[in-house]
C-alpha cells in the first residue's frame, strides 16, 4: 500500500506540474500561433534575424505545432525567400524551416525537419 500511495503522489506532482507549465506559457502570451508581443517579441526577433543571416521579420508568434520549440519568427531574406526560424524558450534556433507562404511547409532547410 505504502509504495501505490508514494506513486499515485508523484503522479498527481507531474500532473499538477504540467497543468501548471501550460498555464504560465499561455500567461506569457506564449499560445499556439498567437501573436508575441513586448520584450519577449523582440528577443525573438533579434535571435532569428541572427539564424537567418539577417533579413526582416515579418511575424513573431507562438509555436503552432509544426516545429519544436515555443517562438516561430517568419524572416524574409534579402534575396526575397522567406524562412520560419523555430527558437526555444532561452531564445536558441533549434529549427529552421523554408516558408513559401502558402501554408504549405515541404522543403527543409539545415537537414533538420519539423
Amino acid at each position: 500500500m505504502r509504495f501505490n500511495r508514494k506513486i499515485a503522489i508523484i503522479v498527481a506532482a507531474i500532473a499538477v506540474l504540467a497543468a501548471g507549465g501550460a498555464g504560465i506559457a499561455k500567461a506569457v502570451g506564449v499560445g499556439d500561433g498567437e501573436q508575441v508581443k513586448g520584450p519577449a517579441a523582440e528577443q525573438a526577433k533579434a535571435a532569428a534575424l541572427k539564424a537567418a543571416g539577417g533579413g526582416t521579420v515579418l511575424e513573431v508568434e507562438g509555436q503552432d505545432g509544426d516545429g519544436d520549440g515555443v517562438y516561430e519568427v517568419e524572416v524574409r531574406r534579402a534575396d526575397g525567400s522567406q524562412v520560419e526560424i523555430h527558437l526555444n524558450a532561452a531564445f536558441e534556433p533549434v529549427g529552421t524551416q523554408a516558408d513559401d507562404d502558402t501554408g504549405e511547409k515541404d522543403e527543409e532547410e539545415n537537414g533538420e525537419q519539423e
